[in-house]
């Protein structure tokens, strides 16, 4: 079977800019991206496969229904993979598949394609290994009832959420609606199915290669469910009836959610900085992407996202540009290249596996020779991208997300977002 995304195998352009992209104040030269070019593993079996000698990076991909490429989802470009660009010509092998199958983490031993391209006799050397997975497993366990079948309780290290009668006081917060133990159970679930899963990867020639994990985004609970069901084996909605059925108030509803999603990007970013237990994990904090929150209460699309769990267009499209970004640096191993101490260099910095940007400082002397530039105004009259407290230019990097399907225009390309959390989990946003 030829795969949906074929379309979307990635061209280089070079071509003028239209009217509204940013160029950099240092040069002209502007910076075109490619949307990643996917493939299935039926594409790799097919009399005609497809040449990955034209791609520098070669990547596999798994995950949930986040990189499903179900007709409804790559008709709605609501997949995350679909959204991802790159400088140099980049391809992926999606195991996700279009039924939406990968419900928990363990589903991925059972995936036998996944495994086979992986781990398996002949398997190819990819550059690096793309996951959208663990999101499930914690909206399963928020869904975890407080009674089963026959009305037996279920004991509070097997759910995330607890009873009235179990309510911690209000000081805490949010928090006094959240099970640590059932929290403690799910870590631990989620360290051990990954470390496994890098096992598997060192079993095979990628061995040691980056594997690279997002942390979802914060959902707002909402009674918005899909169009069919999903691998959860509803069609939602998912975090509301949980949280109505646990008697949660309705005004703590989006920080309980917050908090979860919160705990889950804390979890995997402590992961990712233990090299030792976990080599080779990159995690992109994808929850600090701003995004449009969906309107509560609201039942269908709304602001960057497409039901109560799922992205749509935009917010997949502001998650994968900035991930982007930080697969591409790794890939390119600067994230290998030390944080400058000094005052020297004219550049940003980038640290660990989160890049930040640390501000540039300027003497007084800098600042006189080069004024501060007055709100709104523009050299010579002609726009151009904002400056700095000293009156330089902040570099712009401008991208063509070009795609041969879509037709769309080029865009300016952003740096990635930081990802820094806040402190305490326990305050209501």
């Amino acid at each position: 079977a030829s795969c949906a995304w074929q379309a979307f195998q990635s061209r280089e352009i070079r071509a003028p800019p239209p009217r509204g992209v940013l160029r950099s104040a240092i040069s002209d030269n502007i910076t075109f991206m490619d949307h990643l070019a996917c493939f299935t593993p039926a594409d790799l079996a097919s009399p005609t496969p497809p040449d990955f000698e034209a791609f520098r990076w070669k990547l596999l991909a798994q995950g949930d229904s986040w990189f499903s490429n179900s007709r409804a989802k790559l008709n709605a470009h609501a997949n995350l993979l679909q959204e991802l660009v790159f400088k140099s010509n980049t391809v992926a092998v999606s195991c996700a598949g279009t039924g939406n199958a990968l419900s928990h983490m363990v589903d991925l031993e059972s995936s036998p394609e996944f495994v086979q391209l992986l781990t398996g006799p002949g398997a190819p050397l990819w550059d690096g290994v793309l996951l959208s997975v663990g999101g499930n497993d914690l909206i399963a366990a928020a869904r975890t009832p407080a009674h089963n079948w026959n009305g037996e309780p279920i004991p509070l290290e097997l759910r995330l959420l607890r009873r009235q009668t179990e309510w911690g006081p209000p000081s805490a917060g949010v928090a006094r609606y959240f099970s640590e133990p059932g929290w403690t159970t799910y870590a631990d679930y989620l360290r051990a199915n990954v470390k496994h899963l890098l096992s598997l990867r060192d079993q095979g020639p990628s061995a040691g290669k980056p594997v690279f994990m997002h942390c979802y985004a914060v959902p707002m609970p909402r009674p918005a469910g899909a169009e069919t069901s999903d691998e959860l084996g509803s069609s939602g909605p998912w975090l509301y009836p949980a949280l109505k059925a646990y008697g949660v108030p309705a005004a703590d509803w989006a920080a309980v959610s917050r908090l979860m999603v919160f705990h889950l990007a804390q979890l995997l970013k402590s992961m990712a900085a233990d090299k030792e237990a976990f080599p080779g994990l990159f995690v992109f904090d994808s929850t600090t992407v701003p995004l449009a929150l969906a309107a509560p209460g609201s039942t269908g699309i709304s602001g960057d996202w497409h039901n109560e769990i799922h992205l749509n267009h935009s917010g997949c499209f502001k998650i994968a540009r900035a991930w982007s970004e930080h697969i591409e640096m790794v890939l390119e191993g600067k994230h290998l290249i030390p944080v400058p101490t000094g005052r020297k260099g004219r550049g940003g910095s980038f640290g660990n596996e989160f890049f930040h940007r640390k501000p540039r400082q300027h003497h007084a002397q800098s600042r006189r020779r080069h004024p501060v530039q007055r709100p709104g105004e523009h050299p010579q009259g002609v726009a151009g991208p904002p400056r700095s407290r000293g009156g330089r230019r902040r570099r712009v990097v401008s991208a063509s997300l070009h795609s041969r399907a879509r037709g769309r225009p080029p865009i300016a390309h952003q740096p990635a977002v930081g990802s820094n959390l806040p402190p305490d989990f326990a305050s209501p946003p």
